[in-house]
This record gives C-alpha cells, sequence and structure tokens, in this order.
C-alpha cells in the first residue's frame, strides 16, 4: 500500500488527515490513485493510520481514517551513521540503502582523505537532494520515522555529535578480531543510541582512527575482505538489524 507522510505539528486527526504540496500531483498523475483507494499516512514519530481517499482536487487529497496502529518498523536503537564524503553519486546510494536498513540519522563528514569539495552554495543543496532521497526510501521501505540527512561536518564536529551517544563503533583493519567484534555488535542490544564511523574511498587516517578509539568508539572488523565505502556502512546496518530485530 501506498505510504506518505504528513507533517501533524501538534494537531490531532480522529474522522480524516488533509494531504497538500507535491503528494498531491504525486498520488493524482503518477500513482494515479482515485477516491475510495487506500493508503497508509505516517505521523513521522511512528503512527500509521489506514486511510480511504475521499476528496481530490487540485490543492490537497483528503483521506478518511479507517484504523490507527503504531508503526513496528524502527528499530529500538537509534543509529546514526558518520559517513566520510565519498565521491560522485555514492551518497546517494548509501543513503537509500541504509535508511532501508533502518538508520535513523545520516551525517556526511569532511574527513582527512575526503577528496570531495563543497563550498556552502553545494554543501545546502546536496543536503536538499540527500533528504529528499531519504524520504523516498522511507516511504518505499515503510519506515515510521523519516530518516534525518545532516549539513557536512568536520571530523571535530562529528565526535562532538558522536560523544551524546551511548555507544559508538568504527570498522578498522587493525581491530581485535572477528570474535571479538561479534562480541561488540552483541553488546549494541538495549543501547538506546549508536554511532557507527565510515570512512571514505581511502579510509580514516590513523590519527582520526586514534581519537574517535579514544573519545570511546569501539574498533570492529568486517570480516577478512576489503569494503568499499558505500559497502561497508550497509554491512554494518545488516549486522545491526539482525541484531535488533525482534517479533513483534
Amino acid at each position: 500500500m501506498n505510504r506518505f507522510f504528513v507533517d501533524f505539528d501538534g494537531r490531532v486527526f480522529d474522522k480524516s488527515i488533509d494531504i497538500t504540496g507535491e503528494d498531491v500531483n504525486h498520488i493524482k498523475n503518477v500513482l494515479r490513485l482515485k477516491v475510495n483507494d487506500e493508503i497508509i499516512i505516517s505521523d513521522g514519530r511512528g503512527r500509521d493510520y489506514r486511510c480511504q481517499i475521499s476528496v481530490m482536487d487540485h490543492e490537497k487529497v483528503v483521506a478518511d481514517i479507517l484504523d490507527v496502529c503504531d508503526n513496528f518498523a524502527e528499530l529500538e536503537t537509534e543509529i546514526t551513521l558518520f559517513q566520510g564524503f565519498p565521491k560522485a553519486d555514492k551518497m546517494e546510494w548509501i543513503i537509500q540503502k541504509t535508511v532501508e536498513l533502518g538508520v535513523t540519522r545520516i551525517v556526511p563528514v569532511m574527513t582527512k582523505r575526503t577528496v570531495v569539495k563543497l563550498d556552502a552554495k553545494k554543501a545546502g543543496k546536496k543536503t536538499e537532494r540527500y533528504q529528499a532521497i531519504a524520504l523516498a526510501a522511507a516511504k518505499q521501505s515503510g519506515r515510521g520515522v523519516i530518516p534525518e540527512v545532516t549539513a557536512p561536518v568536520t571530523w571535530k564536529e562529528a565526535l562532538a555529535m558522536a560523544k551524546e551517544l551511548d555507544m559508538n563503533m568504527i570498522p578498522y583493519e587493525e581491530a581485535e578480531g572477528v570474535a571479538y567484534s561479534k562480541e561488540v555488535f552483541a553488546s549494541i542490544k538495549g543501547k538506546k543510541s549508536l554511532g557507527i564511523f565510515i570512512g571514505p574511498e581511502g579510509g580514516f587516517a590513523r590519527e582520526e582512527v586514534e581519537t574517535a578509539v579514544a573519545m570511546g568508539a569501539k574498533m570492529v572488523t568486517l570480516g577478512h575482505r576489503i569494503l568499499r565505502t558505500e559497502t561497508a556502512g550497509m554491512a554494518v546496518m545488516s549486522i545491526i538489524m539482525f541484531e535488533l530485530e525482534e517479533d513483534r
């Protein structure tokens, strides 16, 4: 069933919900939905409304509420991906796939080995584009919240953000080994928040890893293969998703 997010902004809907903005055109002209078709509307905070379209005009779509339920697609632990800024359009791929896997927030990080250089104008446009990709991926994967994609930050700023989280980890080739890493992943359960550091194409500089570890991040290995930056984050998220998922 098609899913749409509506910002309730403190409002209470007990009979019907109005959809406005770009979603109106998408509903009418792309999906070609009709009156009486059913859709899911999410409040972006973990609650879903199963609705039936009752009115369609040029400015809005009105959907009558049929049922209300909690969304169970969210992981118990809020996960922040600190992604070393990659080249080309890899960031778009990373955002799309990690949103599908359950990430809560994505923070592009300008590391020592980041090749891409962004001025404020370019960074703003990219962030807007990235947030739209996160929204689309959240709709497609049945998420109950829209993950946030922040503006690019420095390594120092990323560490400051990570300090506010319950736990952090950084995949690195010099981690102790698979057995230790499995213990680290298993210890995630029960944590409210988790940060994951992924380097750009050239990986992290040693001093960056050292400062992350000094801050409290745990070094882990993802196995005996070398993964691309666009693969590493997805590999970590897949492991975490499996560790945290429960029958509900």
